[in-house]
């Protein structure tokens, strides 16, 4: 394997391999930082302009994290943004990817709508292509991608600096993603919503491409203690970050918000809480913060155009996270988030 798209100097121009071909024409184009030197060596340079380089990857796999129906240019947004959103949690500016891709064929009707997808996000996000690699698959297709990222140095907020009274805040709402991928697949709330095209398409939406809260990727570095992305489940997520940092947590289950669509199935008991709290691929941004700076971090939010949520405290002890309902009593969740095995 050769880390940057597959590329390796040609030995004859004239010839070049198909896939050093797939590269050229979907890939170059991207790789617009000096330091992918225009994807024709087999290693790209990232300076470090004095930050700490903070590194994350994730990989999106056909069948598990997207649909072999989604479109294609859904699946490189996502595959950017699981990503990015790691980033935006730890703080980071991106930097920088670079990109393995696992392809059954080389179509060019699912490589053009993926590569421009993945470009226009690059350029969004300031975020350019370094390199990668690039191999056949029988099947099925993944796209892994790592990030890089910068923060000032010593300033990357990681998961293990809660402390007790630390308010527990959220961005956007919550379960939203699960609730997409059941429309998908013909779950309960598609038949609740067969007459709301709009819930269906903007939950939907919140399933194939996500919206990583890099707007307040400063403002969690400078007001939070501890912080991570939602990407299994919030309440799964919630109690990783607590075993982190070696506390607990208690949540005021209707303080966590939900958009109209979630609120509506809820209300109407199409759907149960937990399906909300345990379903994967929010990628909002979970994190801790004194209570005297919780409003300042709301107020960089709402700047942003983004809500920001209290849903709950930090307490000392080691029993995870616990839920209250508004009565105060603990619902007993018996899933906390998806799990790969």
């Amino acid at each position: 394997m050769t880390p940057v798209c597959g590329a390796k100097p040609v030995t004859n121009p004239q010839n070049p391999s198909a896939e050093d071909s797939l590269i050229a024409r979907y890939f170059k184009p991207l790789a617009t930082d000096p330091g992918a030197f225009g994807l024709v060596d087999d290693a790209a340079v990232l300076s470090s302009s004095g930050d700490d380089i903070v590194v994350t990857t994730d990989a999106v796999v056909e069948g598990v994290h997207y649909l072999a129906t989604d479109p294609p240019d859904t699946i490189a947004r996502k595959a950017l943004r699981v990503n990015l959103s790691d980033l935006a949690a730890k703080g980071a500016v991106p930097a920088g990817f670079v990109l393995t891709l696992a392809l059954r064929a080389k179509e060019d009707s699912w490589l053009r709508p993926f590569a421009d997808a993945l470009g226009e996000d690059a350029r969004e996000f300031a975020c350019p292509l370094l390199g990668g690699d690039t191999v056949s698959t029988p099947g099925p297709q993944m796209i892994s991608i790592t990030a890089f990222g910068r923060v000032p140095k010593g300033r990357m907020v990681g998961r293990t600096g809660a402390r007790p009274g630390d308010r527990i805040l959220v961005t956007g709402t919550i379960g939203d993603a699960a609730l997409g991928l059941a429309v998908l697949t013909g779950g309960a709330a598609a038949a609740a919503l067969a007459s709301d095209a709009a819930a269906r398409e903007a939950l939907v939406s919140r399933y194939r491409v996500p919206q990583p809260r890099n707007v307040l990727a400063q403002a969690v570095r400078e007001h939070a203690t501890a912080a991570m992305d939602v990407s299994d489940g919030l309440a799964g997520d919630l109690t990783k970050l607590c075993a982190a940092s070696n506390v607990s947590a208690t949540v005021e289950v209707t303080s966590v918000p939900l958009s109209a669509a979630a609120a509506s199935l809820i209300a109407r008991n199409v759907v149960c809480v937990e399906t909300l709290l345990a379903g994967g691929d929010d990628y909002e941004v979970l994190c801790t913060v004194p209570p005297a700076q919780v409003d300042a971090l709301v107020a960089a939010g709402r700047a942003a155009g983004l809500a920001v949520t209290a849903i709950g405290t930090i307490v000392a002890g080691q029993q995870g996270a616990r839920f209250l309902d508004g009565q105060g009593q603990e619902l007993v969740l018996k899933r906390l988030s998806y799990s790969h095995f």
